[in-house]
């Protein structure tokens, strides 16, 4: 069987790169291999790591391009970060409180975590002015569902839209704890106020509709600060004032980049792939229960603790899938997967619908409309509703002109539906991959090699 032929071309003129898959005859995705760090993990060491006394040692960090956005605006306020490599990233913190107001616009470029945590820890910042922005996909997101909090703890922010978009202007405040009832379930939202919160007298506590996920929960309290946490009433609670403590922090695999060679490989016939050292924490583990239930064949094996946060490996064989509803507190532990589920549903039998995930209007791109798009010029029959897809699936492919509207995921979920179409299919602006995943075409190959 001949390998499929993946080739990368750039233009001459912009940075704009293109992929050109075409599967051929592959025989399947074979072979063990390893994803980047954790992106959600990667941000909050680098953060925590540089308002935290000491110093913390961070391996296995992602060198994406979201974490070079927070690792540079930290150095801007005074923090010393060493290079960003996966080996061994050293950072020497301020303390809490302590960071500087930098001479410089902080420049978050395409990363809303970057971006929205910051927020919450300059808010807390008495006496300092910060002035934070990001590139014109950031400038157009949501961030009203942070300002909202912080000015109900005394914070003082202006911004364009009715200080609801970047770049937005933060005074920093002595600020008061609060308990603020997040409609949205939103890691973000709930990680921001928790760090506003760790300079405040008393208890900040965010109560959301469902669970999100609990990274900033779990690396505070390693950190040394009182973190409680209520599954019944989905609220976490910091006391303040807190102190944190440099930590040496392992970052496991990231589950959303597992997520790409999970749908591959069960949708790829002749598929036997093991994933290393992911990352399973049960808020994020909502893509293994939905391929589970579609009927995929993964297995974890060799589960295990690392620095406070579960780690396995993912075994995934090629198999049928069925359509399934996708739809309520799921959605929160699987948002960032969506786009990849929908090739997954592609080759799924029957009508897999998708449902309360709104929230995917709003991010890199609307990822909604972009993927429901994008598919259907491949041939496939998805049906874009306000809050979700219909998608029917159990039909073929063909390879298309498709693009990632500047969004990693999107991309990446687009070079596996190729895999499983038939014919060339190019991919315009697949450089936007590296946010979060820079060797994935390199992976990509060597699966087929």
């Amino acid at each position: 069987m001949s390998a499929p032929v993946l080739t990368l071309q750039s233009s001459p003129d912009s940075d704009e790169t293109t992929w050109h898959i075409n599967p051929g005859q592959a025989s399947g995705l074979r072979g063990t291999i390893q994803v980047p760090g954790d992106k959600s993990i990667s941000h909050r060491a680098l953060m925590l790591g540089a308002i935290a006394q000491g110093e913390t040692q961070i391996r296995g960090l992602l060198l994406g391009e979201d974490p070079r956005s927070t690792a540079a605006c930290f150095r801007a306020m005074g923090a010393e970060i060493s290079e960003l490599n996966t080996t061994l990233v050293t950072v020497r913190g301020l303390g809490l409180g302590k960071l500087q107001e930098p001479n410089q616009v902080l420049d978050a470029g395409n990363s809303g975590t970057t971006l929205r945590l910051m927020m919450g820890i300059l808010a807390s910042h008495p006496d300092r002015l910060f002035t934070v922005t990001g590139d014109a996909s950031l400038r157009s997101r949501p961030m009203g569902r942070v300002v909202t909090p912080l000015r109900q703890m005394g914070a003082q922010i202006w911004g364009r839209k009715g200080d609801t978009l970047a770049p937005l202007a933060i005074r920093g405040q002595q600020l008061q704890p609060t308990h603020y009832h997040s409609p949205i379930a939103s890691a973000q939202v709930k990680s921001a106020v928790l760090l506003a919160g760790l300079l405040a007298e008393g208890q900040t506590t965010v109560t959301e509709p469902a669970l999100s996920r609990d990274h900033s929960e779990r690396m505070l309290r390693a950190f040394g600060a009182k973190v409680t946490v209520d599954p019944e009433t989905c609220s976490a609670t910091v006391t303040g004032p807190a102190s944190l403590f440099g930590q040496s922090v392992v970052v496991p695999g990231d589950i959303s980049s597992a997520a790409f060679w999970l749908v591959a490989a069960a949708i790829v016939p002749n598929s036997d792939l093991l994933i290393e050292n992911v990352g399973v924490n049960p808020t994020r583990t909502g893509i293994l229960d939905i391929l589970l239930e579609m009927g995929a064949d993964i297995t974890l094996e060799n589960a295990r603790e690392a620095a406070g946060e579960p780690v396995a490996d993912l075994r995934v064989r090629s198999s049928k899938l069925k359509a399934c509803t996708i739809e309520g507190s799921i959605i929160p532990r699987l948002i960032d997967e969506i786009p990849v589920l929908a090739v997954a549903a592609i080759a799924a039998q029957g009508t897999t619908l998708i449902r309360d995930a709104q929230e995917l209007r709003v991010k890199e791109s609307d990822r909604l409309a972009a993927i429901a798009s994008q598919l259907n010029r491949m041939g496939a029959r998805v049906t874009e509703t306000a809050d979700g897809l219909e998608i029917t699936g159990g039909g073929a492919l063909q390879g298309a002109e498709v693009d990632s509207f500047t969004d990693h995921r999107i991309a990446m979920s687009l070079a596996i539906a190729a895999l499983y179409a038939s014919g060339t299919t190019t991919i315009h602006r697949a450089e936007a991959a590296a946010i979060s995943y820079p060797v994935f075409a390199d992976t990509l190959r060597s699966l087929f090699s």
